[in-house]
């Protein structure tokens, strides 16, 4: 049976203030868990850095896992294929718009199918691209020049795209970035200790800014 919102609502008022973060499995066959080291490594850099105390072991949360709404903040990363249905969508849009974030972070090949699976849950709304001066790019970290390019998939330039209700910044995605690699462990792609850096900054950032709105 279908948990009503309101049960819902009522697990996220309890929880929307805990430092918890969680990583989407999702259907479809994308591979959900890609770049393992990334989220565990931002949380220590975040906590080191923004003063926040969030649990250092990031959770697996589900769709139909009713402690989705346990968590302020939830990631989707991937190469493949992603999927919601009908459920999934309505679950989604029901945790975004009572107040949790979610971040995507496009490993090559994630962005054609995350966007249409987006439109079942905003089927009115379209992707926006950040402007430079909004606060997730001006937290404890700048970035005036907006999102860092941290892996080459295409050779286009990053950009940050988002959707908002009423107003509110609900979700980020990260496009031609793909933020989750420079947090990863240096060994697994190699990238210069500055690249790192600035992935995990740009990373900091979008979990405070999350955290305070």
């Amino acid at each position: 049976m279908k948990i009503n919102i309101f049960i819902y609502l009522f697990f996220f008022s309890i929880f929307v203030n805990a430092q918890q973060i969680a990583i989407l499995k999702y259907q479809g066959g994308g591979d959900w868990y890609a770049n393992p080291t990334a989220l565990p490594n931002l949380i220590n850099f975040t906590n080191t850095y923004t003063k926040t105390s969030i649990e250092k072991d990031p959770q697996t949360v589900s769709l139909n896992d009713n402690a989705l709404f346990n968590y302020p903040i939830i990631f989707i990363t991937g190469h493949g294929n992603i999927f919601f249905n009908s459920e999934d969508s309505e679950t989604l849009r029901n945790y975004l718009t009572s107040g949790g974030f979610l971040h995507i972070s496009d490993n090559y090949g994630l962005d054609k199918y995350i966007r249409r699976e987006l439109k079942k849950v905003f089927p009115t709304s379209e992707l926006q691209e950040i402007p430079l001066n909004h606060p997730i790019y001006n937290q404890t970290f700048s970035f005036p020049k907006g999102l860092p390019k941290i892996h080459e998939h295409d050779k286009k330039k990053p950009q940050g795209f988002g959707l908002f209700h009423n107003g509110r910044l609900v979700l980020f995605y990260d496009y031609e970035s793909d933020l989750n690699d420079g947090w990863e462990d240096s060994p697994v792609h190699n990238n210069p200790k500055k690249t790192r850096e600035k992935a995990l900054k740009m990373g900091a950032n979008i979990i405070e800014y999350a955290f305070k709105h």
